[in-house]
Protein backbone atom coordinates (compact mmCIF):
# COMPACT_ATOMS: atom_id res chain seq x y z
CA UNK A 1 0.00 0.00 0.00
CA UNK A 2 1.41 3.88 -1.13
CA UNK A 3 2.99 5.16 2.05
CA UNK A 4 2.23 9.34 2.66
CA UNK A 5 5.58 11.58 3.13
CA UNK A 6 5.53 12.42 6.88
CA UNK A 7 4.97 16.01 6.14
CA UNK A 8 1.48 14.92 4.74
CA UNK A 9 0.71 12.85 7.76
CA UNK A 10 1.34 15.52 10.22
CA UNK A 11 -0.52 18.13 8.06
CA UNK A 12 -3.19 15.71 7.73
CA UNK A 13 -3.08 15.12 11.61
CA UNK A 14 -3.06 18.42 12.90
CA UNK A 15 -6.65 18.81 10.68
CA UNK A 16 -8.15 17.09 13.34
CA UNK A 17 -7.80 19.83 15.73
CA UNK A 18 -11.12 21.17 14.03
CA UNK A 19 -12.31 18.77 11.77
CA UNK A 20 -13.74 14.78 12.52
CA UNK A 21 -11.74 11.57 11.85
CA UNK A 22 -14.47 10.54 9.27
CA UNK A 23 -13.54 14.06 7.49
CA UNK A 24 -9.76 13.36 7.99
CA UNK A 25 -10.00 9.68 6.22
CA UNK A 26 -12.39 10.96 3.83
CA UNK A 27 -8.82 12.58 2.60
CA UNK A 28 -6.47 9.39 2.01
CA UNK A 29 -7.94 6.94 -0.14
CA UNK A 30 -6.18 4.22 1.64
CA UNK A 31 -8.56 3.92 4.50
CA UNK A 32 -10.96 2.11 1.74
CA UNK A 33 -8.33 -0.06 0.19
CA UNK A 34 -7.48 -3.43 1.10
CA UNK A 35 -4.09 -4.53 0.38
CA UNK A 36 -4.10 -7.98 -1.50
CA UNK A 37 -1.47 -10.06 -2.89
CA UNK A 38 -2.36 -14.20 -4.30
CA UNK A 39 1.02 -15.61 -3.53
CA UNK A 40 0.30 -19.06 -4.74
CA UNK A 41 -2.18 -21.35 -6.55
CA UNK A 42 -4.76 -23.65 -4.22
CA UNK A 43 -4.01 -26.67 -1.93
CA UNK A 44 -5.08 -29.86 -5.08
CA UNK A 45 -7.19 -30.97 -2.18
CA UNK A 46 -9.98 -30.04 -0.13
CA UNK A 47 -9.29 -31.28 3.60
CA UNK A 48 -12.17 -32.09 5.57
CA UNK A 49 -11.98 -29.51 7.95
CA UNK A 50 -10.03 -26.29 8.24
CA UNK A 51 -7.54 -25.25 10.81
CA UNK A 52 -8.56 -21.84 11.62
CA UNK A 53 -6.06 -19.62 13.51
CA UNK A 54 -7.11 -15.75 15.53
CA UNK A 55 -4.49 -14.18 16.31
CA UNK A 56 -3.35 -10.95 17.86
CA UNK A 57 0.18 -10.37 16.58
CA UNK A 58 0.68 -7.17 19.20
CA UNK A 59 2.08 -5.04 16.13
CA UNK A 60 4.52 -7.87 15.07
CA UNK A 61 6.98 -6.54 16.93
CA UNK A 62 8.13 -10.05 17.38
CA UNK A 63 8.12 -11.21 14.31
CA UNK A 64 11.01 -13.76 13.72
CA UNK A 65 9.84 -15.44 16.73
CA UNK A 66 6.16 -15.24 15.69
CA UNK A 67 7.18 -16.83 11.87
CA UNK A 68 8.94 -19.88 14.20
CA UNK A 69 5.83 -19.13 16.77
CA UNK A 70 3.84 -20.53 13.58
CA UNK A 71 5.90 -23.03 12.12
CA UNK A 72 6.59 -24.83 14.98
CA UNK A 73 3.49 -24.45 17.25
CA UNK A 74 2.07 -28.10 17.49
CA UNK A 75 -1.41 -26.76 18.86
CA UNK A 76 -1.65 -24.60 16.18
CA UNK A 77 -1.52 -26.89 12.88
CA UNK A 78 -2.61 -27.40 10.20
CA UNK A 79 -4.06 -23.74 9.61
CA UNK A 80 -5.77 -22.87 6.47
CA UNK A 81 -6.85 -19.85 7.35
CA UNK A 82 -5.08 -16.60 10.28
CA UNK A 83 -7.23 -13.63 10.79
CA UNK A 84 -4.77 -11.62 12.50
CA UNK A 85 -5.28 -8.40 14.26
CA UNK A 86 -2.18 -5.60 14.55
CA UNK A 87 0.07 -5.94 12.08
CA UNK A 88 2.54 -2.90 11.41
CA UNK A 89 3.41 -1.59 7.77
CA UNK A 90 6.05 0.51 8.04
CA UNK A 91 6.41 1.30 12.12
CA UNK A 92 10.09 1.54 12.97
CA UNK A 93 8.83 -0.51 16.50
CA UNK A 94 8.90 -3.48 14.27
CA UNK A 95 11.61 -2.79 11.49
CA UNK A 96 9.81 -0.42 8.94
CA UNK A 97 8.78 -3.80 7.56
CA UNK A 98 5.62 -4.73 5.73
CA UNK A 99 4.87 -7.81 8.58
CA UNK A 100 1.55 -9.21 6.90
CA UNK A 101 3.36 -9.36 3.04
CA UNK A 102 6.40 -11.01 5.01
CA UNK A 103 4.45 -13.25 6.81
CA UNK A 104 2.36 -14.44 3.80
CA UNK A 105 5.55 -14.64 1.94
CA UNK A 106 7.45 -16.70 4.02
CA UNK A 107 4.71 -19.01 4.70
CA UNK A 108 3.31 -18.79 0.96
CA UNK A 109 -0.07 -17.75 2.17
CA UNK A 110 -2.36 -15.14 0.25
CA UNK A 111 -3.83 -12.21 2.42
CA UNK A 112 -5.54 -9.13 2.19
CA UNK A 113 -4.62 -6.52 4.77
CA UNK A 114 -6.78 -3.25 6.09
CA UNK A 115 -5.37 -0.13 7.38
CA UNK A 116 -6.51 0.78 10.56
CA UNK A 117 -4.51 3.63 12.23
CA UNK A 118 -1.88 6.23 10.58
CA UNK A 119 0.56 6.15 13.69
CA UNK A 120 1.84 10.11 14.30
CA UNK A 121 3.94 10.28 16.87
CA UNK A 122 7.47 8.73 15.65
CA UNK A 123 8.96 10.27 12.90
CA UNK A 124 10.80 7.60 12.18
CA UNK A 125 8.13 5.59 11.15
CA UNK A 126 8.27 5.47 6.94
CA UNK A 127 4.78 4.66 7.11
CA UNK A 128 3.43 4.54 10.47
CA UNK A 129 0.63 2.51 8.84
CA UNK A 130 -1.29 -0.47 11.62
CA UNK A 131 -4.07 -2.77 10.49
CA UNK A 132 -5.52 -6.11 10.39
CA UNK A 133 -5.48 -9.35 8.17
CA UNK A 134 -7.01 -12.31 6.32
CA UNK A 135 -4.55 -14.65 5.05
CA UNK A 136 -5.21 -18.04 3.00
CA UNK A 137 -3.74 -21.06 1.54
CA UNK A 138 -6.93 -20.94 -0.87
CA UNK A 139 -6.96 -18.15 -3.34
CA UNK A 140 -8.75 -14.50 -2.47
CA UNK A 141 -11.55 -13.60 -5.09
CA UNK A 142 -12.22 -10.25 -3.92
CA UNK A 143 -11.14 -8.34 -0.40
CA UNK A 144 -12.11 -5.11 1.00
CA UNK A 145 -12.44 -2.93 4.28
CA UNK A 146 -15.49 -2.61 6.64
CA UNK A 147 -15.09 0.66 9.05
CA UNK A 148 -16.86 0.70 11.84
CA UNK A 149 -18.28 3.32 14.14
CA UNK A 150 -16.31 5.72 16.28
CA UNK A 151 -16.65 5.17 19.56
CA UNK A 152 -13.32 6.76 20.83
CA UNK A 153 -10.89 9.25 18.41
CA UNK A 154 -7.74 8.39 18.66
CA UNK A 155 -6.15 11.31 17.79
CA UNK A 156 -6.55 13.00 21.09
CA UNK A 157 -4.61 9.30 22.65
CA UNK A 158 -1.26 9.48 23.91
CA UNK A 159 -0.91 7.37 21.08
CA UNK A 160 -1.83 10.27 18.89
CA UNK A 161 -3.17 8.02 15.21
CA UNK A 162 -5.40 9.22 12.46
CA UNK A 163 -8.05 6.10 11.62
CA UNK A 164 -10.85 3.90 13.39
CA UNK A 165 -11.16 0.45 14.07
CA UNK A 166 -12.02 -1.55 11.27
CA UNK A 167 -12.46 -5.26 9.46
CA UNK A 168 -10.99 -6.79 6.93
CA UNK A 169 -13.03 -9.35 4.73
CA UNK A 170 -12.09 -12.20 1.75
CA UNK A 171 -14.17 -14.13 -0.56
CA UNK A 172 -12.01 -16.92 -0.76
CA UNK A 173 -12.17 -20.06 -3.18
CA UNK A 174 -12.18 -23.17 -1.67
CA UNK A 175 -12.04 -25.94 -4.03
CA UNK A 176 -14.66 -24.19 -6.32
CA UNK A 177 -16.52 -23.40 -3.15
CA UNK A 178 -17.12 -19.31 -2.12
CA UNK A 179 -16.34 -18.59 1.67
CA UNK A 180 -16.19 -15.62 3.61
CA UNK A 181 -13.37 -14.63 5.79
CA UNK A 182 -13.65 -11.62 8.46
CA UNK A 183 -10.96 -9.97 10.44
CA UNK A 184 -12.16 -7.90 13.15
CA UNK A 185 -11.25 -5.78 15.44
CA UNK A 186 -13.22 -3.75 18.01
CA UNK A 187 -13.13 -0.98 20.19
CA UNK A 188 -10.98 -1.34 23.70
CA UNK A 189 -11.85 1.96 24.48
CA UNK A 190 -15.92 1.94 25.17
CA UNK A 191 -18.59 0.13 27.09
CA UNK A 192 -20.10 -3.09 25.40
CA UNK A 193 -23.08 -0.90 24.00
CA UNK A 194 -20.10 0.46 21.71
CA UNK A 195 -18.78 -2.49 20.45
CA UNK A 196 -22.33 -3.83 19.93
CA UNK A 197 -22.59 -1.28 17.32
CA UNK A 198 -19.76 -1.77 16.09
CA UNK A 199 -20.72 -5.44 15.38
CA UNK A 200 -23.98 -4.83 13.75
CA UNK A 201 -22.06 -3.31 11.63
CA UNK A 202 -20.23 -5.58 10.50
CA UNK A 203 -22.77 -8.19 10.77
CA UNK A 204 -25.58 -6.09 8.27
CA UNK A 205 -22.51 -5.57 5.70
CA UNK A 206 -21.25 -9.55 5.76
CA UNK A 207 -25.28 -9.85 4.57
CA UNK A 208 -24.28 -7.78 2.20
CA UNK A 209 -20.63 -8.36 0.81
CA UNK A 210 -20.07 -11.96 1.46
CA UNK A 211 -24.06 -13.34 0.79
CA UNK A 212 -25.17 -17.20 0.17
CA UNK A 213 -21.41 -18.50 1.42
CA UNK A 214 -20.14 -19.92 5.09
CA UNK A 215 -18.72 -17.24 6.85
CA UNK A 216 -15.91 -17.53 9.51
CA UNK A 217 -15.45 -14.10 11.75
CA UNK A 218 -12.36 -13.67 13.85
CA UNK A 219 -10.56 -10.95 16.19
CA UNK A 220 -10.14 -9.22 18.94
CA UNK A 221 -13.35 -8.20 19.87
CA UNK A 222 -12.45 -6.43 22.82
CA UNK A 223 -14.92 -8.21 25.33
CA UNK A 224 -13.54 -7.28 28.32
CA UNK A 225 -17.11 -6.24 30.14
CA UNK A 226 -16.22 -2.87 30.85
CA UNK A 227 -15.86 0.24 29.35
CA UNK A 228 -11.65 0.73 28.60
CA UNK A 229 -11.76 4.59 29.41
CA UNK A 230 -13.10 3.87 32.58
CA UNK A 231 -9.66 3.44 35.12
CA UNK A 232 -11.89 3.61 38.23
CA UNK A 233 -13.82 0.79 37.10
CA UNK A 234 -10.68 -1.34 36.07
CA UNK A 235 -9.40 -0.56 39.44
CA UNK A 236 -12.25 -2.01 41.24
CA UNK A 237 -12.44 -5.37 38.98
CA UNK A 238 -8.87 -5.74 39.63
CA UNK A 239 -9.58 -5.49 43.38
CA UNK A 240 -12.16 -8.22 43.77
CA UNK A 241 -12.10 -12.17 42.82
CA UNK A 242 -15.95 -12.07 42.33
CA UNK A 243 -15.74 -9.28 39.31
CA UNK A 244 -12.52 -10.57 38.22
CA UNK A 245 -14.47 -13.86 37.35
CA UNK A 246 -17.06 -11.66 34.65
CA UNK A 247 -14.14 -11.41 32.91
CA UNK A 248 -14.09 -15.05 31.90
CA UNK A 249 -17.25 -16.42 33.01
CA UNK A 250 -19.81 -14.18 32.76
CA UNK A 251 -18.65 -11.86 29.35
CA UNK A 252 -21.98 -12.72 27.36
CA UNK A 253 -23.92 -10.86 29.90
CA UNK A 254 -21.96 -7.29 29.86
CA UNK A 255 -21.51 -7.88 26.23
CA UNK A 256 -24.15 -7.68 24.20
CA UNK A 257 -22.10 -8.93 21.33
CA UNK A 258 -21.63 -12.22 21.32
CA UNK A 259 -25.77 -12.73 22.30
CA UNK A 260 -26.69 -10.87 18.61
CA UNK A 261 -24.49 -12.77 17.10
CA UNK A 262 -25.35 -16.10 18.68
CA UNK A 263 -29.00 -14.66 17.23
CA UNK A 264 -27.81 -13.80 13.78
CA UNK A 265 -27.02 -17.45 13.73
CA UNK A 266 -23.32 -17.77 14.57
CA UNK A 267 -21.62 -20.57 16.66
CA UNK A 268 -19.36 -18.77 18.69
CA UNK A 269 -16.14 -20.31 19.75
CA UNK A 270 -14.92 -21.23 22.01
CA UNK A 271 -17.90 -21.52 24.33
CA UNK A 272 -16.26 -21.99 27.49
CA UNK A 273 -14.37 -19.24 29.45
CA UNK A 274 -10.72 -19.26 28.13
CA UNK A 275 -7.98 -16.75 28.55
CA UNK A 276 -7.17 -15.00 25.80
CA UNK A 277 -5.36 -11.65 27.33
CA UNK A 278 -3.45 -11.04 30.65
CA UNK A 279 -3.88 -7.29 31.13
CA UNK A 280 -1.01 -5.78 33.13
CA UNK A 281 -1.77 -4.54 36.43
CA UNK A 282 0.71 -2.47 38.78
CA UNK A 283 2.17 -4.71 41.36
CA UNK A 284 3.18 -7.31 38.58
CA UNK A 285 -0.45 -9.04 38.55
CA UNK A 286 -2.58 -9.23 35.83
CA UNK A 287 -6.51 -9.34 35.05
CA UNK A 288 -7.37 -12.25 32.94
CA UNK A 289 -9.73 -11.25 30.04
CA UNK A 290 -11.67 -13.00 27.20
CA UNK A 291 -11.21 -10.85 24.03
CA UNK A 292 -10.40 -13.23 21.27
CA UNK A 293 -13.05 -14.99 19.55
CA UNK A 294 -14.12 -17.04 16.29
CA UNK A 295 -17.46 -17.45 15.03
CA UNK A 296 -19.29 -19.72 12.69
CA UNK A 297 -21.80 -19.13 10.12
CA UNK A 298 -22.76 -22.25 7.59
CA UNK A 299 -19.67 -23.72 9.61
CA UNK A 300 -18.83 -25.70 12.54
CA UNK A 301 -16.31 -26.06 14.89
CA UNK A 302 -15.11 -29.89 15.55
CA UNK A 303 -12.56 -28.64 18.39
CA UNK A 304 -10.75 -25.40 19.59
CA UNK A 305 -8.15 -24.66 21.76
CA UNK A 306 -6.72 -21.37 23.50
CA UNK A 307 -2.76 -21.27 22.80
CA UNK A 308 -0.63 -20.01 25.07
CA UNK A 309 1.87 -17.34 23.89
CA UNK A 310 3.62 -17.00 27.38
CA UNK A 311 7.89 -17.31 27.33
CA UNK A 312 7.28 -20.61 29.49
CA UNK A 313 5.07 -22.04 27.53
CA UNK A 314 7.00 -21.98 24.42
CA UNK A 315 8.49 -25.34 24.54
CA UNK A 316 8.40 -26.65 20.98
CA UNK A 317 11.18 -23.79 19.92
CA UNK A 318 13.64 -25.77 18.02
CA UNK A 319 17.33 -25.11 19.13
CA UNK A 320 19.04 -22.04 17.36
CA UNK A 321 15.97 -20.67 16.52
CA UNK A 322 14.41 -16.73 17.26
CA UNK A 323 11.66 -18.31 19.22
CA UNK A 324 14.16 -19.95 21.65
CA UNK A 325 16.30 -17.28 22.37
CA UNK A 326 13.00 -14.95 22.91
CA UNK A 327 13.22 -13.31 26.22
CA UNK A 328 10.26 -11.42 26.74
CA UNK A 329 7.92 -11.80 29.00
CA UNK A 330 5.47 -13.12 25.99
CA UNK A 331 5.10 -13.49 22.22
CA UNK A 332 2.08 -11.22 21.89
CA UNK A 333 0.30 -9.35 24.51
CA UNK A 334 -2.95 -12.10 23.30
CA UNK A 335 -2.87 -15.56 23.34
CA UNK A 336 -4.10 -17.19 20.33
CA UNK A 337 -7.08 -19.18 19.64
CA UNK A 338 -7.75 -22.24 17.18
CA UNK A 339 -10.60 -24.32 16.30
CA UNK A 340 -10.77 -26.74 13.51
CA UNK A 341 -14.08 -26.04 11.37
CA UNK A 342 -15.97 -28.02 9.00
CA UNK A 343 -17.90 -26.64 6.11
CA UNK A 344 -21.94 -27.12 6.63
Amino acid sequence: MRGIPLSERKALGALLEGQSQAEVMGRIPQFGEAETDNFVPPPETVPASLGVLMFNMERGVHLAEIQDFLRDCPDIQPFDLILANELDDGCARSGNKNTARELAAAFGLNYAWGLEFIELVNDENEKGFHGNAVFSRWPIRRAGVIRLPEEYNWYFDRQRRIGGRLAVFAELDVGGRPLGAVSIHLENRTHGEGRRRQMETILQSVERELPDMPVILGGDLNTNTFDGRDKEDIGDIAASPALRRRCLEDVFQFEELLPMAAEAGYQIVPGEPRLTRRKPLPGGDFLPLRLDWILLRGATAAESRMVSTAREDLTYARPGSALASFTGAELSDHNAVWASCRLD
